[in-house]
């Protein structure tokens, strides 16, 4: 059902008598995300300002049910794009009832690292590909029953005949600016009705926790237009791209002139722990990485300037620069940026 904005508009621009409302944010046992809001009698002004709550893990993945309930921790504060005013998202990561991560709690492994290598100072570009599906799962904009022409002219492209959900994309950029979300970019991708939108430099955690509310944010606005989002990274079989979260990574010793050699040293400690990269980043990764349509080879890792088809790529103004940052382009489109990022400053760092 589509969002009947008209209507609703009537009951948003009523009073909230200075109460507040919190959506809390949480990842799900399935890798998804899930939402519940309740009312606070005043405007927090920081994490500590709310309090943890529950909810029932065994409706999602988190728990059994004869013990099912599930803490939510607040870690990051975001303004509210949808209710406005000063009414806010909460991100939080979720714990059993003995106090322990629950079992899709990856930020807090994450945060031990950055905080061991918060010297460094890490900072991380992700490139967040994703493909918008009618309510019938198939791609937007795609002929029922059939196929669009080959790729070639949908990549930044413009027109009717090119760009299918372009509202959702500008809306959904509007939202994260709002939001408070370090949002850099959007573009149209190689598929047909594939999207990506980047999110950085941030430091250490804060990757995560942006990325996160950007996919949530995402989801909301494409509900509202009745469309769905897919993260799969090769939603569609066949010749056409998959879907990939190219991960930007680099330390301070990176982005100082010289630091070409921090980086070739970061490829070269990657290159030794290839297979336990890719078991973290992503499910379904194999039929991505196939060595087709600009990835490298799942089983094989590679590194090159400017090269889309490396495992990690050094962008030529990098290499020319000889400082900056390296492009691993191995992580699915539905990789967990806590376990991605938590393992590359782990691999390079500690």
């Amino acid at each position: 059902m589509l969002s009947n904005t008209t209507t609703l508009n009537k009951y948003l621009a009523l009073g909230q008598n200075g109460k507040v409302s919190a959506t809390y944010i949480w990842i799900d046992g399935f890798y998804g995300l899930r939402a519940k809001s309740k009312t606070l009698e005043s405007v927090p002004h920081s994490i500590e300002d709310l309090g943890e709550w529950v909810f029932d893990g065994s409706s999602t993945g988190q728990a059994p049910g004869h013990n099912s309930d599930v803490y939510m921790r607040p870690v990051a504060i975001f303004k509210d794009p949808f209710l406005g005013g000063d009414n806010i998202l909460v991100l939080t990561d979720t714990y059993d009832s003995e106090g322990k991560p629950n079992v899709t709690n990856f930020r807090n492994h994450c945060l031990e690292a950055m905080s061991a290598a918060a010297e460094h100072k890490p900072w991380f570009g992700i490139e967040q590909e994703y493909t918008l599906l009618d309510t019938d799962g198939q791609p937007l904009g795609w002929p029922k029953g059939g196929f669009p022409g080959p790729q070639g002219p949908y990549y930044c492209g413009v027109g009717a005949n090119k760009v299918f959900g372009r509202d959702i994309v500008e809306a959904h950029w509007r939202a994260c600016v709002y939001a408070g979300v370090n949002i850099s970019g959007t573009n149209a991708e190689v598929m047909p009705a594939q999207w990506e939108f980047q999110v950085g430099p941030c430091l250490g955690i804060d990757m995560g926790d942006h990325l996160w509310v950007a996919r949530y944010l995402l989801e909301r606005v494409a509900e509202d237009f009745g469309v769905v989002v897919s993260f799969h990274p090769k939603p569609i079989k066949g010749d056409w791209n998959g879907a990939g979260c190219h991960t930007n990574y680099s330390t301070e010793a990176m982005r100082n002139p010289g630091g070409m050699a921090a980086i070739e040293d970061a490829i070269e400690k990657l290159s030794k722990n290839h297979a336990a990269h890719i078991a973290v980043y992503g499910t379904d990764n194999e039929q991505r990485l196939t060595g087709h349509h600009e990835t490298a080879d799942i089983n094989t890792f590679s590194s090159g300037v400017a090269n889309r088809g490396a495992s990690i790529r050094i962008p030529r103004h990098v290499a020319k620069a000889g400082y900056g940052y390296l492009e691993d382009r191995r992580p699915a489109s539905n990789m967990d940026p806590y376990r991605v990022t938590d393992i590359i400053v782990r691999t390079t760092l500690l």
